[in-house]
């Protein structure tokens, strides 16, 4: 009897360390409408190094859990939609593509929207580290190749909440 206790003890042990191991499910999450769910919808203007303004929409990603999952299990992008990560502060923020399934522009920004540096094309489901090569206040992830089509590059300005001014940008945290 003790033998059966035992064995059955083990049993359960075994697996429960075995479930503990299994993977973790992937989010249905597939495109943009599941991330409507999670994060809030806003409106960005670029102004780009030609002088030209672009309009987004951005998912805002303000809290730390929120910009832990980004834009992770997202298997599609509008053209004209990204995910605007806004710190508290400025510092030496960075990104990586753990569970992202899209290749993106990565552009980093001052607290007064001047961008700084932008990562062309992030490989999908990279770990490597992606680093602002300054602190910086605010990162954008855009569908890969935008950047570059748009001429939105290092000087180009963000202008997030149109009606105030992007030295009021800063103080919007």
């Amino acid at each position: 009897m003790i033998r059966t206790l035992l064995l059955s003890m083990l049993a359960a042990a075994t697996l429960a360390a075995v479930a503990a191991c299994s993977p973790q499910p992937t989010p249905k999450t597939s495109g943009a409408s599941s991330l409507e769910s999670i994060f809030e919808l806003d409106e960005l203007v670029i102004v780009a190094n030609d002088g030209s303004r672009h309009v987004f929409d951005v998912y805002l990603a303000t809290t730390p859990e929120q910009q832990r999952r980004g834009l992770m299990f997202v298997r599609s992008l509008p053209e004209s939609t990204g995910m605007l990560f806004v710190y508290d502060k400025a510092g030496m923020h960075s990104m990586w593509m753990k569970n992202t399934y899209i290749s993106l522009d990565i552009v980093f920004a001052r607290g007064d929207g001047t961008i700084s540096s932008v990562i062309h094309d992030a490989q999908p489901l990279s770990l490597r580290s992606l680093a602002a090569i300054e602190p910086v206040q605010f990162v954008l992830e855009l569908n890969a190749g935008v950047a570059r089509r748009l001429q939105i590059g290092v000087g180009s300005q963000l202008i997030w909440k149109p009606d105030q001014s992007t030295a009021a940008m800063a103080s919007a945290r």
